[in-house]
């Protein structure tokens, strides 16, 4: 294997090597745990609970195309008490319906 002209300067090719046979990382789903965590992080300002903003953010992390609307929808399915937040208590709802729509760690 040789390195190409437009990367010759400070190619190595033991390094170049390793990039190009690295096999693919297959794209595996978020367990219960990783998106709880991730949820835990877009709490920004430590009220113990996710705004419709927040919840966008962390949609928007997850890589969801319309992170507004996957919001809208996560509040309507995990906010019991109808107060527009998700709640510690409500948490669980909200990773069941991440879980359930399937994103893929990137």
């Amino acid at each position: 294997m040789t390195c190409t002209r437009s990367v010759d300067k400070g190619c190595s090719k033991g390094l170049l090597r390793t990039i190009v046979d690295k096999p693919p990382v297959p794209n595996l789903p978020y367990n219960e745990t990783q998106l709880h965590g991730l949820f835990k992080r877009y709490d920004t300002d430590h009220d113990g609970r996710l705004s419709r903003k927040e919840l966008t953010s962390a949609f928007h992390s997850l890589g969801s195309i319309f992170p507004g609307w996957r919001a809208w929808r996560a509040l309507h399915h995990a906010d019991a008490n109808k107060d527009g937040y998700v709640s510690e208590n409500e948490f669980q709802q909200l990773v069941n319906y991440a879980v359930k729509s399937g994103f893929l760690l990137q």
